[in-house]
């Protein structure tokens, strides 16, 4: 996924392959090989990578060791992960314990309405994953018109949808035109 988010983003802001071989004195054919996804970047590398790009370095760094899946593919969901934007926090209010069955949790937040009960309490914390791509029924923080909302992720035949446990919330069908931004993905709790 790295790989292919480094081309991505490379291709996003129109530079060459040799162009950023030549900022970030990386021979071009271990460029091509990070791009393909078949060598990962030592992180001095994809530090003089996210500085050449001007993305942040923390962004990509999330992506290190995942997997792009056919339905990422077939969904272009590559497309809907922010890669030059980080989370805005307003205010920290605590810092809670993370359990140590969520080692992959960047940051805990509260929930703040039922939409998603019963399976995760409104007022509760739920730990996420920034940045990660999402499979069929993981649970996900996204932006969706304006608004942060947990939802279940379906990945149906015919169409993405973003779904509440609570039957009074109405499902979310998504296209690949819908602005919408998967933030990450809500790591289940099994305290």
């Amino acid at each position: 996924m790295l790989g292919s988010m480094i081309a991505k983003i490379r291709k996003d802001k129109n530079i060459t392959k040799v162009e950023l071989a030549k900022r970030t004195k990386i021979n071009i054919g271990h460029l091509t090989h990070i791009e393909k996804g078949e060598r990962n970047p030592s992180h001095k590398a994809l530090r003089n990578i996210c500085k050449s790009l001007n993305v942040p370095y923390q962004t990509l760094a999330y992506m290190y060791d995942k997997e792009i899946s056919p339905d990422d593919k077939r969904y272009k969901l590559t497309n809907h992960i922010s890669y030059n934007r980080v989370v805005a926090v307003n205010d920290i209010s605590d810092f809670i314990e993370c359990p140590p069955t969520i080692s992959n949790a960047s940051m805990a937040f509260r929930i703040k309405d039922n939409s998603m009960e019963p399976k995760l309490k409104e007022n509760s914390y739920a730990f996420l994953e920034l940045n990660v791509p999402l499979e069929n029924r993981n649970f996900g923080l996204f932006k969706f018109n304006g608004e942060l909302l947990i939802r279940r992720f379906i990945i149906r035949q015919d169409a993405l949808v973003l779904r509440a446990e609570n039957k009074d919330f109405p499902e979310i069908l998504l296209s690949e035109n819908d602005d919408f931004t998967i933030i990450g993905k809500v790591i289940p709790n099994s305290d």
